[in-house]
């Protein structure tokens, strides 16, 4: 389900320290936009509400709503019960993996390396998040991993922007993810949603070739 929906905007919006308050707002902006996707981070202030609140408002709107940033199976369980509709970690935890397949809820694990991705993808991704992929020298590094990689669908999280987003999805980015570059925390506490409105229109354009 979550790579149909995404096949028309293969796009992730990461919401970390979103304030309470500021679903509504964040979810008619995104839908203006066209982002079909958010993900909110675990560590997150009030991460369960935020999420539960998120998904009341999401159903109509045909947004889902995932959670971010799941280290420990605490941390899923959780998501799991405010209603999360796919799962992102920062790195590979195998258990957190195997419980998602079991419930077969669309699971992004993190992966760096040639042999991290490789084994994401063996134990079940649905994505492999090739985080921190600009510290690695960009879209160059994923137009490297398209060699032998050509079955794996990848998404290109960290140093992502509305500037290289073209980029990446012409080096074989499947996905791309972004976060405070567009939903800037201290933008949304101060209810400037017309610039991060902007900004994401400008992703959203660049980022779905």
């Amino acid at each position: 389900m979550l790579g149909i929906i995404l096949k028309s905007a293969p796009v992730i919006g990461i919401l970390r320290d979103i304030p309470m308050g500021a679903e509504y707002d964040c979810l008619r902006v995104s839908k203006r936009c066209g982002l079909k996707a958010i993900e909110v981070t675990m560590n997150t202030p009030n991460a369960e509400v935020i999420i539960k609140n998120m998904r009341s408002i999401a159903d109509p709107l045909d947004i889902l709503v995932g959670a971010g940033t799941v280290r420990y199976l605490s941390e899923l369980e959780t998501a799991i019960s405010a209603g999360a509709q796919f799962i992102v970690t920062p790195t590979i935890s195998e258990e957190i993996i195997k419980r998602c397949v079991n419930l077969q809820i669309p699971i992004i694990p993190g992966a760096l390396s040639p042999t991290e991705i490789q084994r994401a993808y063996d134990l079940g991704a649905s994505f492999v998040k090739v985080f921190p992929v600009g510290a690695m020298g960009g879209a160059s590094y994923i137009r490297d991993l398209r060699g032998p990689f050509k079955d794996i669908p990848l998404m290109a999280c960290g140093g992502v922007s509305e500037k290289n987003a073209p980029e990446y999805r012409e080096s074989g980015a499947d996905l791309l993810a972004f976060g405070g570059s567009i939903f800037n925390p201290t933008q949304m506490r101060l209810g400037q949603w017309d610039l991060i409105e902007e900004k994401l229109s400008t992703f959203m354009a660049r980022a779905c070739l």
